[in-house]
């Protein structure tokens, strides 16, 4: 490789980099006080969520993780951050919670009310 095209891709590789850095930097908290800011936003908006709301309701904050779960309890993960979790109960609404072989449903309603919802959590997240 000649020196010129090594210089080249120098140059090149640093600037494409520092424009990777620099939007990154912009997108993420940059100090410790920013970092608390974020986590006690998400937080905040976590602790909006209250049993006799939907799931409707509750999925605006939080969407479904993967691991064992029925219709009517299941972990669901921060919007924010896939490590910030809750684990709700729900109360079927217009429908039966079980099906004719008396087994918890498998059909989740979007009018199902949460009757229980834990206190936020962190933990890493559930592949399957």
């Amino acid at each position: 490789m000649s020196t010129r095209l090594i210089a080249s891709v120098i140059v090149i590789g640093t600037a494409v980099g520092s424009t990777l850095v620099g939007a990154a930097a912009r997108s993420q908290p940059t100090t410790r006080e920013d970092h608390v800011a974020w986590v006690a936003e998400g937080l905040k908006r976590m602790q909006t969520i209250k049993p006799g709301m939907t799931r409707t309701e509750l999925l605006v904050v939080f969407t479904t993780e993967g691991g064992l779960f029925t219709a009517l309890r299941r972990t669901f993960v921060s919007r924010d951050c896939p490590y910030f979790k809750v684990d709700v109960e729900f109360e079927a609404v217009g429908r039966s919670s079980r099906d004719s072989d008396g087994r918890v449903t498998m059909i989740e309603g979007v009018q199902d009310r949460i009757i229980k919802i834990s206190r936020p959590y962190l933990q890493f997240s559930v592949m399957d």
